[in-house]
């Protein structure tokens, strides 16, 4: 490194070590850290003129200035990879403890079952002997050894006083810890859940139990009380959860707090009731400094206090469940979840019983779903930071959460939100809803009449339908409709919608459209594990008709979706989006419509991701179609999902029959498309020789070849004129 000798203007020397080192005097070091703050790595004009603007930098040569930026770099580069090594290496520690602790669980639930298998063996041997020599009493011993053995345990009833609640609470505890850490629930781990650092955790579900339940164990960088208190805060993070209401709060001796909850999920699609839970709520810490939050569902057998039925509910019950949550040594926590829900069988669409069957679509979802925020939350206080539009990650979750919210109250349509049915057509395929709520109305289409005076009350109306789809991925069919908008979407009704969001109201769309001129995706923000990415959607060169003008613009949606990957298990693909205005602001109307895709069955479908740029060739026939088919022989399979599809259209109360009308249509329209798609998107359409192929020139393959020709005669005139 250079050496200085120059002499400072006070007439003092720097000092020198050993000739090799400069000695920056403490008020030296303290200037060039605040300027390493403003700018880690000057250019030679930067240097220079840090010299001139800092006297106390005088006496140093810009060589030796570069030297110490670059090793304060370098010093920095080492602090940074020493801290992430050692967040590793917590994080490895304890998900070695976790692992440790899951195969002593293993070995527990091994030497019980063979312990198990013995003993029949050992029932059955002298069930055998005794048939030879007394048949009375042969069949005396076997009736009361199955009542031993099979009657279930019976609970006590209990009052519903505090001693009768907290001798339920003790009882949900041990219940829970025995699913969470022992051996009460054999549990099947999920395939593709690969543990580490950082993954999304353990994930498993239930083998023989009833209902359905799942666990999820994993680690997140936050304190136990946060952990907690974010996990009891389920409307934060659990996307279906309508809403959750503390009755009733009583402490314990021992510390922890009882809660009495009424909690309402959505149903997924229009095909099934939504769902309620009357629960108690358990908060206690154990004596290992582990904080525990249980529940359950109360019923008649408990004779605990009594919640009476909801209308457009179905009453479910919730066995006991929770979360176990373990401080973790150098910060964070380790968190055991358990979710173990029954439904009543009358309840469910024969149609839907797979759907509520299904621990992966159920109780799984739930799992990961908090296991996904507590890490998202950890993310974003360990590594703060503003991303795409100048919003920060809370911000950017709190508009995920309303657009989640809005399309789940669009798909339910209840009556205390304000939605009451239309009279139908007399076809029964598209329900329509209106909405007049004055809360539901504020902030949307606030425009002003040719008088000068605010329009007349506004309206909301929502068109949906529900469908079941055959042999297509769900994950492949919404990213075809995420990419290929124009392929389904009418460019009038989504500038339509736009007016009516920012610009008050316009004429009704159909007559003179504006025309798709492109689409244009602005990424925002996504997930840790990208399983959910938020967007902005631009289309450009649009057009709508407002008190008889042509308004040309862009039409902006802010757009929500996940599932678009078909390897993931345990989630349903969905695609939310809402008109918004340009400048987008945190107050601005959010009027949700979209798709959703609930798989029925795993399926074994392996079809390439690249399917939905692949239509093409699907539709080819001839050589090069059957050689298509054979390269793709080993994609078929079968997999049944239904799809639920919901618009929202902002009105004002004298067009609502030709809104309605249009609505009706429009989502027609949807249908037919989905299913056109569909049929092109099927694995059997890719390498199933003995599924049904339709022949050359049908309408469907009329249909797709000429979608595809006008996507390629759209954007070949946009490059004309670029």
């Amino acid at each position: 490194m250079m050496t200085v000798s120059s002499a400072c203007k006070d007439g003092s020397k720097v000092a020198l070590d050993n000739g090799k080192y400069v000695r920056y005097t403490p008020e030296q070091v303290e200037a060039l850290e605040r300027l390493y703050h403003e700018c880690p790595k000057p250019s030679s004009l930067r240097r220079q003129q840090l010299i001139r603007e800092c006297p106390i930098l005088s006496n140093i040569e810009p060589k030796q200035i570069k030297v110490w930026f670059q090793n304060r770099r370098c010093r920095e580069k080492q602090r940074k990879e020493a801290s992430r090594l050692q967040a590793v290496n917590r994080k490895l520690t304890a998900m070695n403890k976790l692992l440790m602790e899951e195969n002593d669980r293993l070995q527990k639930q091994v030497s019980h079952l063979v312990y198990e298998n013995s003993f029949f063996r050992q029932q059955t041997h002298n069930n055998a002997t005794l048939a030879t020599t007394d048949t009375n009493t042969s069949c005396e011993s076997v009736v009361t050894s199955g009542q031993r053995n099979l009657t279930p345990q019976q609970h006590p009833p209990r009052d519903a006083s505090p001693a009768g609640l907290l001798s339920i609470a003790e009882e949900t505890l041990a219940e829970f810890l025995s699913k969470a850490t022992g051996t009460a629930v054999e549990w099947v781990q999920m395939p593709g859940m690969k543990p580490g650092p950082d993954s999304i955790g353990i994930v498993a579900i239930s083998h023989g139990c009833p209902g359905v339940a799942a666990r999820a164990c994993g680690l997140v960088g936050l304190e136990p009380a946060r952990v907690a208190e974010i996990l009891k805060d389920r409307l934060s993070w659990f996307r279906d959860c309508r809403t959750v209401d503390v009755l009733n709060v009583m402490s314990t001796g021992n510390g922890g707090t009882i809660e009495l909850l009424y909690m309402q999920l959505y149903a997924p699609t229009t095909l099934a009731p939504g769902r309620d839970f009357w629960l108690l709520r358990y908060t206690s810490l154990l004596e290992d400094g582990s904080l525990v939050v249980c529940e359950r569902s109360l019923n008649n057998t408990q004779n605990g206090p009594a919640m009476p039925p909801v209308q457009h509910f179905v009453r479910a019950d919730m066995l006991a469940s929770g979360y176990l949550i373990r401080p973790c040594e150098g910060g964070g926590s380790i968190i055991h979840i358990v979710d173990h829900m029954v439904l009543e069988p009358w309840s469910v669409p024969e149609v839907l019983r797979p759907l509520y069957e299904s621990s992966m679509l159920l109780a799984q979802r739930t799992t990961m779903a908090a296991l996904r925020h507590l890490r998202q939350i950890s993310q974003e206080v360990s590594q703060p930071s503003v991303t795409g539009w100048g919003r920060r990650p809370a911000a950017l979750r709190a508009l995920s959460q309303r657009l989640s919210k809005g399309f789940n109250e669009a798909v339910n349509g209840f009556a205390d939100d304000g939605w009451s049915m239309l009279e139908s057509d007399g076809i029964d395929d598209v329900t329509l809803l209106v909405n007049s709520s004055p809360s539901k109305m504020m902030g949307v289409n606030l425009g002003y009449n040719n008088n000068g005076f605010p329009s007349v009350s506004s309206s909301l109306l929502c068109a949906k339908a529900s469908m079941l789809l055959q042999n297509v991925p769900p994950a492949i069919l919404l990213r075809f409709l995420r990419e290929h908008r124009s392929e389904w979407a009418d460019s009038s009704i989504d500038a339509y919608s736009a007016a009516a969001i920012k610009a008050g109201p316009c004429s009704l769309p159909g007559a003179r459209p504006g025309g798709f001129g492109g689409q244009v995706i602005l990424p925002l923000a996504h997930t840790i594990e990208h399983e959910e990415f938020m967007e902005v959607i631009k289309l450009e060169n649009m057009g709508y008709y407002r008190d008889d003008m042509n308004i040309p613009g862009d039409v902006f949606l802010l757009q929500l979706c996940s599932g678009v990957d078909e390897h993931a298990v345990g989630t349903s693909a969905e695609l939310v989006f809402a008109p918004i205005d340009a400048s987008f602001s945190d107050d601005a109307p959010i009027l949700p419509s979209g798709f959703r895709i609930i798989p029925l069955d795993s399926g074994t479908d392996a079809a390439s991701p690249n399917r939905t740029l692949d239509l093409a060739s699907a539709l080819e026939v001839g050589t090069t179609a059957n050689k298509a088919a054979g390269d793709n022989s080993g994609h078929s399979g079968s997999t049944k999902s239904v799809m639920t599809i919901a618009f929202q259209f902002a009105f004002e109360v004298h067009l609502q029959e030709n809104i309605a009308t249009m609505a009706r249509q429009y989502v027609r329209s949807i249908i037919a498309s989905v299913q056109r798609v569909s049929l092109a998107l099927s694995p059997s359409r890719f390498g199933s020789h003995n599924a049904f192929h339709l022949p050359p020139g049908t309408p469907e393959a009329q249909t797709l070849a000429r979608w595809i020709c006008n996507s390629y005669r759209h954007v070949t005139s946009n490059l004309d004129y670029a």
